[in-house]
């Protein structure tokens, strides 16, 4: 019965991610779908998704349909520009159609975006009304965690340290698409970063520290390199976490945790007098204590708690592809909530799309040629990584507050990036249509043509070669653990998460 109800909430899950994805493809081209119709366009087809279609019906005169290929969808306007590449061919010869106006074009054309745009600010005010639910790990900025032997660690930062700015940046965290500390490190332009701290006691200095990336330990099969995506580059910190016991590992009474006499909902503050910042700081603690009775006190219900508790080895492993086989001190807690106290915020719409445009804006000025930071375009997402980040959001208690402020970010994205001047884009139709006006001529459409399709083919072929590294992600194809839990890729810190096990 467990596994059909979660098998049930999947479904549900799925089902809502391409609910809202689907949503912002049909209003987009609803844009251009009203403007034609405005500007007397012949319009063809309507369709979500390309490909071969899933369902069709003509309505009107006007063919809906569904495609196969869940890549966005368009509307079929032949006195645009010759689109057979993406849109396919009519079963039905076409009828000859008078010339429109330059003017026609970019009206139509623009649509799409400023629509998009428009919904964008929609989400934008539900998320200023409804509020947005941030928890104290949203917004730390006191480093928590420093890993052994990692560049942070040899060129002075400590744990306690509050991150003011990175490289001159200020940040507002360690998580986050703009202005987190996760963002300026992977998409520094320097190997040396700078980071402005508080040090407790002391006061503020800056710290130059020299970043590495990950090593490549052995070697690794062609598959894998398709699924995987270069490493960023790294200083070895995490942020300060609230450790909350929210399951154990084994139902009865036989972890160390549960024989210590440790409970669900309680809060770990000390182990032997060292304060435990974050779950690197615990595991660094539990290896030096194998065996070993430890004091640990523990916060409940407002009042503190000393136990005593010995970690061990566990007996088995759990089998899984993606993580060396090791052994690990355990306390026998499968489940630790590190999201800490929660409150709410009500950013503006105004706040809320520039924050998403200059995240688009950072995104495309650091994967420009004369760019050295470590983004390039292997790092970006398409559908299967966007339908990821929903799914993942959607499984919080406040997932749609965030799926509703994801949204404006990817409709401004999907506004701006489809203004740019890329023959298949609406950008594209755009620049057309003012050469067209300015020489008093159309482009020739043998010539267009070939353009056209040539561009189709570069990007339906990027779009499955990001989709390779989407699948990589989701899978986990490459993937070591999370030993630094700060400078994982951007994406992943849009959604809480409470897995961590000790």
């Amino acid at each position: 019965m467990d596994l059909l109800l979660n098998a049930l909430r999947v479904a549900g899950l799925i089902f809502l991610v391409l609910l809202v994805f689907n949503l912002m493809i049909v209003v987009h081209e609803w844009g251009h779908f009203l403007a034609a119709r405005w500007r007397g366009l012949k319009v063809e087809k309507f369709y979500v998704w390309f490909g071969k279609p899933i369902w069709k019906k003509k309505i009107n005169g006007v063919e809906y349909g569904l495609g196969s290929i869940p890549m966005g969808g368009f509307v079929a306007l032949p006195q645009m520009a010759p689109m057979d590449a993406i849109e396919g061919k009519t079963e039905e010869g076409r009828e000859v159609l008078p010339p429109i106006t330059p003017l026609d074009k970019i009206i139509v054309a623009f649509a799409g975006p400023l629509f998009s745009f428009l919904l964008a600010v929609l989400f934008a005010v539900v998320v200023w009304k409804v509020g947005l639910t941030e928890h104290q790990i949203d917004t730390e900025k006191r480093i928590g965690y420093v890993a052994k032997g990692s560049p942070a660690e040899r060129d002075g930062l400590k744990v306690g340290d509050e991150i003011l700015t990175i490289d001159g940046n200020k940040i507002r965290g360690f998580r986050g698409l703009v202005e987190s500390v996760t963002w300026y490190v992977v998409s520094s332009e320097n190997d040396v970063i700078n980071f402005k701290v508080n040090r407790p006691g002391v006061g503020e200095m800056t710290i130059p520290v020299k970043s590495e990336k990950p090593k490549q330990e052995g070697k690794t099969s062609w598959w894998t390199g398709i699924f995987t995506r270069p490493a960023f580059r790294q200083v070895g910190i995490g942020p300060v976490m609230t450790l909350k016991v929210e399951e154990f590992a084994s139902d009865g009474e036989h972890t160390p945790a549960q024989e210590g006499g440790m409970k669900k909902g309680d809060i770990l503050r000390t182990i032997n007098g060292e304060k435990v910042l974050s779950n690197g700081v615990l595991g660094d603690i539990l290896e030096k204590n194998v065996g070993k009775p430890m004091a640990v006190e523990v916060e409940r219900d407002g009042k503190m708690v000393l136990l005593t508790i010995t970690p061990r080895l566990p007996d088995q492993r759990p089998a899984d592809f993606n993580l060396e086989q090791e052994s690990i001190a355990t306390l026998g807690v499968s489940v630790w909530d590190i999201l800490g106290p929660e409150k709410k915020r009500f950013p503006s719409p105004l706040s809320q799309i520039k924050d998403a445009g200059r995240t688009i804006y950072d995104t495309l000025r650091k994967l420009s040629p004369t760019s050295k930071s470590d983004i390039g375009a292997s790092h970006l997402s398409g559908f299967i990584g966007i339908a990821n980040v929903y799914y993942n959001l959607l499984q919080d208690p406040n997932g749609w507050e965030r799926v509703l402020w994801f949204s404006v970010v990817l409709n401004v994205n999907l506004a701006l990036l489809n203004m740019l001047p890329f023959p298949v884009l609406d950008g594209g139709h755009i620049v057309m249509a003012l050469y067209e006006w300015v020489r008093r001529k159309s482009i020739n459409l043998r010539i267009l043509e070939v353009v056209q399709t040539a561009c189709v083919i570069l990007l339906f072929g990027f779009m499955i070669f990001i989709s390779f590294k989407d699948t990589g992600d989701v899978i986990g194809v490459g993937r070591k653990g999370d030993d630094v839990p700060a400078e994982r890729v951007p994406s992943k810190f849009l959604a809480p998460e409470k897995r961590v096990a000790h």
